[in-house]
């Protein structure tokens, strides 16, 4: 999704990423799954003028695919962060021929804060800004809520008006952009990997993360859809079949 992002080049089927579509395409050919789901940024839609949604929407029309496609976020869906992707819900008319019964889930009201997903004990202090930090200034005067996350944009912070996370991304754990932040009652800290995989609505008492360097936590956190949003398309799926 990173070659069709906002937030990055948007070099589309020029990046060799972005060509990773056209080995999907070449494994649903070759095992013709009866549906398939397909995840992405929001930014799909409008890349190169809409041209390359097209070229999307061709290919599954020559596979054969009836598709159905919707733009969701997952704090439409019980989990307090803001994250826009695009699903496309495919099926094989041959497999599944009451396919036109899909529906896209109906959104829910969302009960949680980032309060129930944030850890409420101080941390290791290597998730705390230090005060001799060169951004410390800049962070204490700006980051003035307990009950948000803000996002550090290379030289400036960003407040997350709706009071929910702002969308995580592979790279937060890689530098200084795109930085989840909050404020606790121990100081100014980034969000740890567990609280970013909390925020993908997985069950933490139920996962164990693997001992690996948090930057590729923080990279498969960013990397990961929305559990909660899957299960209850996937719920909605398994009506039609």
């Amino acid at each position: 999704c990173q070659s069709f992002s906002m937030v990055g080049k948007r070099k589309g089927f020029d990046d060799t990423r972005g060509t990773l579509f056209y080995e999907f395409a070449r494994v649903v050919k070759e095992s013709q799954p009866n549906i398939f789901i397909f995840e992405n940024v929001k930014g799909l839609l409008n890349h190169d003028n809409g041209k390359t949604f097209e070229t999307i929407k061709a290919t599954f029309d020559e596979l054969g695919y009836k598709y159905f496609y919707q733009v969701l976020t997952a704090k439409n869906f019980g989990i307090p962060q803001h994250r826009e992707r695009i699903f496309v819900v495919a099926f094989d008319p041959k497999q599944v021929p009451n396919y036109a019964n899909f529906q896209f889930p109906e959104e829910i009201k969302l009960t949680k804060t980032i309060h129930d997903i944030l850890d409420k004990e101080k941390q290791e202090n290597k998730y705390y800004y230090p005060e001799t930090h060169q951004y410390y200034p800049e962070l204490v005067k700006t980051m003035t809520s307990k009950d948000t996350v803000y996002q550090w944009r290379r030289v400036y912070v960003r407040e997350n008006k709706s009071n929910v996370c702002p969308t995580l991304t592979a790279n937060m754990g890689a530098g200084g952009h795109n930085v989840p932040l909050i404020k606790d009652d121990f100081g100014i800290r980034k969000l740890t990997p567990k609280e970013c995989f909390a925020f993908q609505g997985y069950p933490m008492d139920k996962y164990i993360l693997p001992p690996i360097a948090n930057s590729k936590l923080y990279m498969q956190a960013g990397n990961s859809v929305t559990t909660t949003l899957i299960e209850r398309i996937s719920n909605e799926i398994i009506n039609v079949l």
